[in-house]
């Protein structure tokens, strides 16, 4: 797992280590972790013209101190050898150790007024032949968005380019809550000693690329804000049969979902739920998609028993007058664990503005718009999509607190927010953009369900649903367009492969 700690957090904990250990000698483990890997890149590019960027502070440091490690030890093992360094330096004063450390090294340096309204020509003409360019400008202690000269340095870093940020992309909100701006979007970024909310929330984190955390012996024993399920978690939360195990003990799902308008969202919803490992799956719903469900999934069970936990939602229209919408209602007063996904999400809104709390565990799935539709009833004031979309960390944790529930906000980044909030958010990111299609939320439901039946918590079902879910689509056609089914029958496939680690 993943954990990401507050700034104040990193901080402190660094601090502690530093106390410590000589003058320096933390810097110095961080630009080696750094050097390391970006001799890595170099290597696996073919890169021989590399720029570093260095702004004021420690991260400029950091960044300094790794090109001069770079220079006198080459790329070693890892690259090639001559490779040509060039230093740009964004900043009033630059890491004066640092900076003393490249010049010893030999290596070109220049200089940019922070103010500056255009570049060098020979700072133009270095970044406009980088292989590789290594964004040291901006650390933690910044604000977000670039201004002035750090602006136009990004702006002039060739999109062919490899960039990796130092510990976070210049620019980008430490405390991964404002949308980006202008900011650096890397292809990698490497930190120290431990991820913080930047590099896993959604507001930053496409800027991010791909996460390595170099171990510099920073620990703490505090709570992180959030963490990110990894593929090796799966085995330890996935609900494996025992040999003594039957179908009743494994969990059984009810699901009501789909309708006579749409029919197609019970056959997503139990599909998924069959192919997720349900001991059982029980259907409830009218007789059209009955047959569909029973044609496609024949191991399900129609009709009404007893159930460890229920899927309400998929395909359900919350302004209907018929028995679908009878049954939401009153699944949400049973003191049973339940899913509410998509119109079931209207139901809950007004169920709970009645003075109704829901008396057993519950996750519900809402994307960006079902959750603003739920939160202007339970608010009495008008929410946006675009609100949502714009600070949704902010708004899954009003959702929760409001409701009590367990919120599972879909998005590129999919948000798991506990009621409780001293528990960390779960931030899952592991599904390719070709699962932005109709009915894939259905088929979460049906994942979700199988996992709350099986008796886990709304918190880790709905994170390792999202896991798996994205998992399975990328799986189900690797780089290429998909269809949610598609996604329900590469579950099994998945989940074994995710066990065999």
């Amino acid at each position: 797992m993943i954990s990401g700690y507050a700034v104040a957090q990193v901080r402190a904990a660094e601090d502690r280590v530093r106390a410590g250990l000589p003058d320096g000698e933390l810097m110095q483990r961080a630009a080696r972790g750094l050097a390391h890997v970006v001799a890595r890149r170099a290597a696996e590019r073919g890169a021989r013209r590399l720029v570093v960027l260095a702004g004021p502070g420690d991260n400029g440091g950091d960044a300094l101190w790794a090109a001069s490690v770079l220079a006198r030890e080459g790329l070693g093992d890892d690259g090639v050898g001559g490779a040509g360094l060039t230093v740009v330096g964004v900043a009033e004063r630059l890491h004066a150790e640092g900076l003393a450390a490249v010049r010893a090294a030999g290596i070109e340096v220049h200089l940019v007024a922070p103010g500056a309204d255009r570049l060098p020509p020979a700072v133009a003409g270095a970044l406009r032949g980088a292989h590789l360019v290594v964004d040291g400008l901006l650390g933690i202690g910044g604000r977000p968005g670039l201004r002035g000269a750090m602006a136009a340095v990004v702006d002039a870093v060739p999109q062919t380019a490899y960039l990796v940020a130092v510990d976070l992309p210049s620019g980008a909100d430490p405390a991964g809550e404002e949308p980006l701006g202008q900011a650096v979007r890397a292809d990698e970024t490497v930190t120290f000693g431990m991820a913080k909310p930047v590099h896993l929330l959604p507001a930053t984190g496409p800027a991010v690329g791909r996460l390595t955390v170099v171990d510099i012996g920073v620990r703490t024993d505090v709570a992180p804000l959030v963490e990110r399920l990894e593929h090796a978690d799966v085995p330890r939360l996935w609900p494996v049969p025992e040999p003594q195990d039957h179908k009743y003990s494994r969990g059984v799902l009810g699901v009501v979902a789909g309708s006579e308008a749409y029919p197609g969202a019970a056959v997503l919803t139990t599909t998924a739920a069959v192919e997720s490992g349900a001991g059982m799956v029980r259907y409830l719903g009218p007789g059209r998609p009955t047959g569909l469900v029973l044609a496609a999934c024949p191991e399900v069970v129609p009709g009404e028993g007893r159930v460890q936990a229920l899927a309400v939602g998929p395909g359900i229209d919350p302004d209907g007058d018929d028995q679908q919408v009878d049954r939401v209602r009153a699944a949400l007063g049973e003191d049973v664990p339940l899913v509410v996904d998509a119109g079931a999400v209207q139901l809950l809104a007004a169920w709970l503005d009645a003075g109704h709390r829901r008396p057993a565990p519950t996750l519900f799935t809402p994307h960006a718009g079902e959750l603003a539709g739920l939160l202007s009833v339970l608010e009495d004031s008008e929410v946006t999509r675009e609100q949502i979309e714009a600070a949704p960390l902010a708004h899954a944790r009003r959702a929760a607190a409001r409701t009590g529930c367990t919120v599972l906000l879909k998005g590129a980044t999919t948000l798991v927010v506990d009621p409780d909030p001293d528990v960390p958010v779960r931030a899952q990111a592991d599904a390719p953009a070709w699962l932005a299609t109709a009915g894939a939320g259905d088929v979460l439901s049906g994942l979700a369900g199988v996992l709350l039946a099986a008796g886990l918590e709304p918190r880790d079902a709905g994170s390792l649903a999202a896991l798996v879910h994205g998992v399975a689509a990328d799986r189900a056609n690797p780089g290429g367009p998909l269809r949610a089914l598609a996604v329900a029958r590469s579950i099994p496939s998945t989940v074994a492969a995710l066990l065999a680690r």
